[in-house]
């Protein structure tokens, strides 16, 4: 079985930074993609950054130049620095990750449990 773990939600005044972690365990050959989702109350799951095994990075347009995502293949950790948090990134986080389990086995994608991240103004 695969687990994906996040840790680092919490409550941050406007302006505020917090950074998030995933890491995903158990048996794993290789990991693809790994990313950042997340849902706020009332609206749809939406893409807040992803990043490939081989480093290239996307970002949704409403974070580009406050948020970094980051990637340490040794230890199948995905990794969001989040920067001058405003309220509108207030949501659940939820850590996604593209994992083949074995060598010639498909590529199946997990999800975390997700973490909540308020952002008071």
């Amino acid at each position: 079985q695969v687990q994906l773990v996040e840790s680092g939600g919490g409550l941050v005044h406007s302006g505020g930074s917090l950074r998030l972690s995933c890491a995903a365990s158990g048996s794993i050959f290789s990991i693809t993609a790994m990313g950042w989702f997340r849902q706020a109350p009332g609206k749809q799951r939406e893409l807040v950054a992803t990043i490939i095994s081989g480093g290239s990075t996307n970002y949704a347009d409403s974070v580009k130049g406050r948020f970094t995502i980051s990637l340490d293949n040794a230890k199948n950790a995905v990794y969001l620095q989040m920067n001058s948090l405003e309220p509108e990134d207030t949501a659940v986080y939820y850590c996604n990750a593209n994992i083949r389990r074995w060598r010639y086995s498909a590529i199946v994608e997990y999800w975390g449990q997700g973490t909540q991240v308020t952002v008071s103004s």
